[in-house]
Parts: C-alpha cells; structure tokens; sequence
C-alpha cells in the first residue's frame, strides 16, 4: 500500500512539472501593455532606411521625352541602339550601382556622386536636380535591392528576408518571421547592428509601448534579431532534453521499491 502510494505520488510530480515549469502571466505574450498611457509622437526621417556603403541600387530615369532619358539610365541592352530601339530599351530591366565603401556611386553623364546617408527619397530629388539642365521634367525613381533583415530564435520562421519597402519596424520583420511562439522572450529582444563601422547589440521590450519611440524600433539593413526562449521554454528543454536519464531514474527507484516492499 505505501508503495502504491509512493508511486502515484512520484508519477504526478513527473507528469505535472513540465507544465508548472512553462506558467507565464499575460503580461509577459501581450505587445504594447500600457498603449494608452503613452504620448503619440510624429515620424522623424531617422525612421526611414538611409543608403549606406555596399548597398545595392537600381535608379531609373525617366522623362516626357523618353528617348532624352535614355543616357542616364544603366542598362546593357541600350547599347549600340537608337531610335524608337532606344525608347523601349528603358523598359528592360536595369543595371544596379553598388555603393562604394566611400559611399559614392558612378552615375551615367554626371559622374561620381555621393549618395550615402540619402534616403532613397532624397537622392532621387537630388539626381533630379542634376539632371534638370540637361533634361525636362526628369522623374527619378530608386529601389535598395539588399535591403535584409534577419529574424532568429522563438519565431516561427527564422531566416532572413529582403524588403521593398523604405521603411520596416520590428513588427512588420517578426511578422515576416511568422510573428514569436508563446516560448518567445517578449521583453528582451536583441537588436545587432553595425553602426560606425562597430556592432551595437541593444535589448528592447515589445510589451511596452513606449517601445514605438526606440531608435531600433525602425530596422535599418542587415539588422539581426533575436528572440531569446523564456525560462520556462529553457527550464522545459533542460527537463526533455534529459528525460531519458529521470525515466531511468525513475525504473531504478521503482525496482528497489518493489525490492524493499516485498
């Protein structure tokens, strides 16, 4: 009797420790907890993704008078055509610019340009400027191509994603990952970045509103994040990880129980 006991009393234990190890309160899975309480701010341009060193661009010119645009755009196909060849040689797909590590690119006509610390924006205004002299009404457009993030940890699809857009938070990238498990670490995510030529590693807390007025709330290229496991997800693989050792344990206890009690 006292070991049937004892055993019903060690198999509860073992059976409900897992699930007492993996508890957590509301607060720790829910974003933005204290979303009223926080002052609405206005977008400043540091939120916009800026043109650094090695990035990838594509610029395309264009114009009323198309066939004037075609000197300022980079495409192999334009070679060797003219005419009315050359007007619809603008709509192949373009060559791209990399950055030099200087942050200047070689633009057709006008040469060497600095176009680091632009937004993709403001260096469209700036080539259009450029180019108003020699050309009417030039409309230019610019796209980064390797503009990546790279999502890590208690997500649902880890990897890294390019993005077309001029602007990503950190919600709109974890998103891209499949949005964190419930095993995620809401208020302690790692941001890694290169800033100034060093890697920054900066912790914030997406449970908190106030998270919004971060300055790495807005990803800027190759930005890393992280997402670590809670302690109940590190406590749980701790306790699977080594569950054929308790279950041996457990057969041991058991035999020198049925030994002693006989």
């Amino acid at each position: 009797m006292r070991f049937s006991k004892f055993f019903k009393s060690f198999s509860l234990i073992l059976c409900t420790t897992p699930f007492i190890l993996s508890c957590v309160s509301s607060k720790d899975v829910i974003y933005f907890n204290n979303a009223s309480e926080v002052q609405p701010t206005g977008l400043t341009d540091d939120t916009t993704i800026r043109i650094q060193p090695n990035d990838e661009l594509t610029i395309r010119v264009s114009a009323p008078e198309q066939e004037a645009a075609i000197p300022y755009n980079l495409t192999k196909s334009v070679i060797g055509l003219d005419g009315p060849q050359a007007a619809q040689a603008v709509n192949v797909p373009l060559e791209s610019y990399i950055v030099d590590d200087n942050g200047y690119i070689q633009f057709p006509e006008l040469g060497k340009i600095q176009v680091s610390g632009y937004t993709s924006i403001e260096l469209a205004d700036l080539l259009e400027e450029k180019i108003r002299p020699y050309l009417k009404e030039p409309l230019v457009t610019i796209r980064i191509l390797n503009f990546q993030v790279t999502v890590l940890g208690e997500v649902q699809r880890p990897g890294t994603y390019t993005v077309t857009n001029n602007q990503l938070s950190l919600p709109q990238a974890l998103s891209l990952g499949g949005d964190l498990m419930i095993t995620g670490k809401r208020e302690n995510i790692l941001i890694m970045r290169k800033e100034d030529g060093k890697m920054t590693y900066n912790y914030i807390d997406i449970t908190d509103a106030t998270v919004t007025q971060s300055p790495y709330y807005y990803l800027q290229q190759n930005d890393v994040i992280y997402v670590e496991p809670n302690a109940g997800q590190i406590q749980r693989a701790g306790l699977l990880g080594t569950i054929s050792t308790y279950l041996g344990v457990a057969s041991v206890i058991v035999s020198l129980a049925l030994i002693f009690t006989r």
